[in-house]
């Protein structure tokens, strides 16, 4: 039973339940304490081992029950008379164990010989819903079904009754057998490749232009939506692991030994030296143009589901006059915020310089040196005065200046962009015009924030 443990703690981590090493040893302990007799003993103190939330105990259970549970076997019964099919070993019916079981309608042994022919198959690593057909052939390969073809057609080159009843009997079996590996394969295939079309399809949209000519299909646009905020959660929770190590620190030992004094010098009470992590603080200044609004409420999402490890987030956006937007962001949710800011500043003439000097007038007090600055935009300014001097005093206050510009590097600086002009004012400037730059330039700005 061993080897089956190990296949549905495979089939938990395809169903996105996380099992560690050491989980996996104490469910093999489980298993041995509890046995595999009592069906819900067995399944309730797997998942009491296992199943860390209530959307974990959620996908254990059905987990669980597509992998334990096997459909019987709907073989055609054998006939009312006991007599042995005659033409047997002109056949070859004789020397064939699979044509044996079809025969006498053994559905235990048929449903053991499945198994272990899926074993030999390698049914299990399945990953696309393109590979059912062909591991489904492989399965009845690997059960004989080839062989159960040859006595079919050697029965019917007999030309007699009895030829002809074998022929049949033999012919519905393998329907009967055929429906049941096409079960079998699909389960396998819910088990463990059920999600991986799900996630082909995610890696798919990570690498999807956010700039693209002709927008962002409605579909993939919820699709994207949802993918940006657990892209927002994994780094928040990777972020949040740091904090507690960091926090933990190392032994204080001047501070233990002052401690020890109060219990006859035994360390009852252990110090630990802290690093203090400050939580980033941000300012997001974005283009909300045509060309740059997909971008701009993406990285809005993704700044707003970090609201976890963020100290601070001001949201401001333009096209041609700069308003904030967290107001907007608080009262109408991501998704609608940028109709909405739209519909206040859109239809605008982009205007950079006239966007600085609005944030300069009215907002320069919320950057300090706690403070990093992101911008998203093209950089291009319809040829007006692009304000460097407003961008280098934001680059003297701020801790960190980022520009994230939708357009290959190789568009800078031609027509109208200015943008290695402001490129001057940054630490760093770079081509993000899919969710996974976003994500990994979103990452390094957190991990500046991390102890070192």
């Amino acid at each position: 039973m061993q080897h089956t443990l190990e296949e549905f703690l495979r089939a938990l981590r395809a169903a996105d339940v996380k099992v560690s090493p050491a989980e996996a040893i104490d469910a093999a302990r489980t298993a041995a304490a509890v046995g595999y007799a009592d069906r819900e003993l067995f399944k309730d103190a797997l998942c009491a081992t296992l199943a860390k939330s209530r959307e974990e105990v959620g996908r254990f259970d059905e987990t669980f029950e597509t992998f334990f549970t096997r459909n019987s076997f709907a073989l055609p019964p054998p006939p009312e008379d006991s007599e042995p099919q005659e033409g047997g070993d002109a056949t070859g019916a004789d020397q064939s164990p699979l044509a044996q079981m079809l025969l006498a309608g053994d559905a235990a042994g048929m449903a053991q010989a499945m198994e272990e022919a899926a074993r030999a198959a390698g049914v299990a690593e399945i990953r696309l819903s393109t590979q059912r057909s062909r591991l489904t052939r492989k399965l009845l390969d690997e059960m004989g079904l080839a062989e159960i073809e040859r006595i079919i057609a050697n029965a019917r080159r007999l030309q007699t009754h009895a030829g002809a009843r074998l022929a049949v009997r033999l012919e519905a079996g393998k329907t009967a057998l055929t429906a049941q590996a096409q079960a079998y394969v699909e389960r396998q295939h819910e088990l463990y490749a059920a999600g991986s079309g799900a996630k082909l399809r995610e890696e798919m949209l990570a690498k999807k232009a956010l700039n693209a000519d002709g927008g962002i299909d409605p579909v993939d646009l919820v699709m994207m939506q949802a993918l940006v905020k657990r892209m927002a959660k994994r780094l928040a929770d990777r972020y949040s692991r740091r904090r507690h190590t960091a926090n933990r620190g190392h032994l204080d030992v001047r501070k233990t030994l002052r401690k020890s004094m109060a219990h006859g010098g035994v360390s009852f009470e252990i110090e630990w030296k802290i690093k203090k992590v400050d939580k980033p603080s941000i300012v997001a200044i974005c283009d909300v143009s045509k060309s740059v609004a997909a971008a701009a409420q993406f990285l809005l999402t993704f700044l707003y589901s970090l609201n976890e490890v963020v100290d601070r987030l001001d949201a401001y956006a333009f096209s041609g006059r700069l308003i904030p937007v967290n107001a907007i962001l608080d009262d109408n949710g991501v998704e609608k915020a940028i109709l909405k800011v739209l519909q206040t500043i859109g239809f605008q003439q982009t205007d950079y310089g006239k966007a600085l000097e609005d944030f300069a007038e009215n907002h320069m007090d919320r950057i300090d040196r706690h403070t990093t600055v992101i911008f998203l935009g093209d950089g291009r300014s319809n040829f007006a005065d692009p304000r460097l001097d407003i961008m280098h005093l934001i680059q003297q206050r701020a801790r960190a200046v980022i520009w994230l510009n939708p357009e290959p590097e190789s568009y800078w600086g031609q027509g109208d962009s200015v943008m290695y002009r402001y490129q001057r004012f940054t630490h760093v400037a770079k081509t993000c015009n899919t969710l996974g730059q976003l994500e990994r330039i979103v990452e390094d700005v957190l991990r500046t924030y991390s102890a070192h």
